[in-house]
Formats: structure tokens, sequence, C-alpha cells
């Protein structure tokens, strides 16, 4: 039941595959994009950060595995023709998307629903869940493109099991956890496979904005829960499709 825990992929688990990745700019984006390259896969990073982008193309190029390529979107700001313009790259570049990583997402505020900003609100929603299903509909001819394709969406223990004050993100996150379950479900047995990863608690700078004064010294770097992603964009994950799983231990 929990070989996505015990996942040691091969050293060309993800060879040949092409995998988009987004908010690869840094914490487990950013350590996804450097192991998936380094098993092989040529990465499209997907970010709003384009020096942070930049770091990351030079370390995979360093690697001297595969090459990466660069995709700058803000997911807040992003117009239909940005999201119709990054598809058509993807397609004429590589014709077609083995993997879709969904892992951008932002914080918002820690407050009471009854005095939540609602600005705030609305770019919570829009950055971790209606940007996750537009990127995904554009990109649906990609993944049939590939002779099997997998999308994962990363979710969060909120997302599963309402808390008090995590407002937005706790329910944007519900949100990704339904979109997760319906598209897996509208896309049935075929060669696409749809899941949601729950990190956990990882050392990273949302983590940070979340709990200032959490010891980072304690928490699962990015590096240590990249096993669950790693199986679900190998062919080792062949046939799952429509689970919510957790990176670490409960």
């Amino acid at each position: 039941m929990n070989q996505h825990l015990r996942y040691q992929p091969p050293a060309d688990a993800l060879r040949g595959r092409v995998i988009a990745i987004t908010g690869a700019g840094e914490g487990i984006g950013r350590a996804l994009a450097l192991a998936a390259a380094g098993h092989g896969a040529e990465v499209v990073l997907i970010g709003r950060t384009v020096s942070k982008l930049e770091a990351v193309h030079g370390r995979i190029a360093a690697l001297g595995q595969a090459e990466a390529s660069i995709a700058p979107l803000d997911l807040e700001r992003a117009l239909a023709r940005d999201y119709d313009a990054l598809a058509e790259a993807i397609q004429g570049r590589y014709g077609r998307l083995d993997g879709l990583v969904h892992n951008a997402g932002i914080l918002g505020a820690l407050a009471p629903i009854e005095h939540y900003d609602v600005p705030t609100w609305c770019r919570v929603l829009h950055v971790n869940l209606t940007a996750a299903f537009a990127l995904t509909q554009v990109l649906l001819p990609a993944l049939r493109a590939a002779p099997e394709a997998s999308i994962i969406f990363t979710s969060s223990g909120v997302g599963r099991l309402p808390k008090a004050y995590w407002g937005a993100y706790s329910i944007s996150k519900a949100g990704v956890e339904a979109l997760c379950g319906t598209l897996a479900q509208e896309l049935g047995d075929g060669p696409i496979r749809v899941n949601a990863l729950n990190p956990g608690p990882v050392r990273t700078r949302m983590r940070a904005q979340a709990y200032p004064a959490e010891d980072p010294a304690g928490l699962a770097r990015p590096e240590d829960v990249l096993p669950p992603y790693l199986w679900l964009l190998s062919a080792a994950s062949r046939g799952v499709n429509g689970q919510s799983l957790d990176c670490q231990p409960g």
C-alpha cells in the first residue's frame, strides 16, 4: 500500500519523458525538476520568476543528461492567450507531454472567514485552483499525444480535513482534490492517469509563512518527499488513477 513512499527510481526511470512542472523555481518544484532531469526527463520549467527558472535551468544543464526549457507564466495574471501560447510551444517543441505536475500555489492569509479579505480570497482560489484547471485543460491535447501520461495535483492535509483559519488555502486545496477526482473519472482507464499528492510539512517558504515560529530543522526537506512524485511520473505507477496519496508516513 505504501509503495509510493518506498519507491527508489532507477537512473533511467524518466528517460525520454517530457514533464512540465509549475512552481519550478523553488521549493518542491525546484527539487522535483532537478530530480526528474537527473532521471532522464526533459523538463519544462513553469513559473513567474525568470531568474529562479534560469538558475534551475543552469543546474539541469550542468547535469549533462537532459535538456530543460523555461516557460515563464504568472498564474495570477496570465490570460487565455498566455496558456494557449504555452501549449503551442510545448506541442511545437516536443509534440507531446508525458507528465504535468501542479506544484505552484500561494498561502494567502490565515484568518477567520468572517474577516477574510475578499481580493486575497479570489487570488488564492485563482492561483491554486482555477489556474490548475485552465492549464490542465489547455495541455490535455499534448498529454493525449503521449503513449501514457501522468497528471499530479499537489494537495494538502487542510484540503482533506478543513481547519479553522486556513480560509481560502484550505478551500482551494479541497477544490484541487475534487478537480483531481473528477478528471480521473472522466478520463477513466485511458492512457492519462490523474492523482493528487499531499507533501505534508516540508521546509519551504510557504511553510515558514504559515508557521513563522517553527524550527525548520525538524521538517522534511523538499528532496525528502520526491519519491511519490517520481513514482507517479514513471511507468511504475501505471494503472494508478484517481488516488489521493501522502508523501510522508502518517
